[in-house]
């Protein structure tokens, strides 16, 4: 079954209509930290309980769930979890927190992070330079080193998933800096008064 999806102007559109919108967005909380929609509550991708967001579902008169990422990837593999948990109605948010906001929706920003793909790019160099560095320096089998990042990112791409980032996500420096006790729960947004202006 394929992912439901919404535009980021459809998106705003339905915000705009209904204050009690209910948005996770399963980035980092050092990313969330940077920028998010203002109606989102965080829960990472690596902490995301399926059976709680249900159970907290449970009494929500069957609402969609809409779920933000950076780009969609985390977002759409976050959508298929709560799908296997019986979560017919997660949608995933195209283009992600960016693309909301050019669409006009009112998003909090603090101090800037690196996001998750980017600190995937700089590992994985850094393990391919030293690699390279290693096999030409100490020993030529160090050159498996490189090629086991390669065998990674191929695997990455082709099933949308990557270890790396999975290993990135659990560092502190991502885990720091929560916005509040309720960022890792499922509320919404209209128990708070931070919904779309209209």
């Amino acid at each position: 079954m394929s992912t439901s999806t919404i535009s980021p102007a459809e998106f705003a559109q339905v915000c705009r209509e209904d204050r009690g919108v209910e948005l996770i967005d399963v980035r980092t909380p050092a990313e969330f930290r940077e920028v998010h929609l203002r109606m989102a509550k965080n829960i990472p991708l690596g902490e995301l309980d399926t059976a709680a967001v249900m159970k907290q579902r449970a009494s929500g008169g069957g609402k969609p769930l809409y779920v933000i990422c950076r780009s969609g990837g985390r977002a759409r593999q976050a959508c298929d979890l709560l799908r296997k948990a019986g979560c017919e109605d997660a949608i995933l948010v195209e283009g992600g927190t960016e693309a909301c906001f050019e669409a006009g929706m009112p998003v909090d920003r603090g101090p800037k992070a690196i996001s998750l793909e980017r600190q995937v790019r700089i590992a994985a160099g850094a393990i391919v330079l030293i690699g390279a560095a290693l096999a030409g320096f100490v020993h030529p089998a160090f050159i498996g080193l490189c090629a086991f990042v390669g065998a990674g990112l191929m695997f990455a791409g082709i099933t949308d998933t990557c270890g790396m980032g999975i290993v990135l996500s659990r560092m502190p420096w991502n885990r720091s800096g929560q916005c509040g006790p309720s960022s890792c729960s499922l509320r919404t947004a209209g128990n708070d008064n931070s919904g779309v202006q209209q």
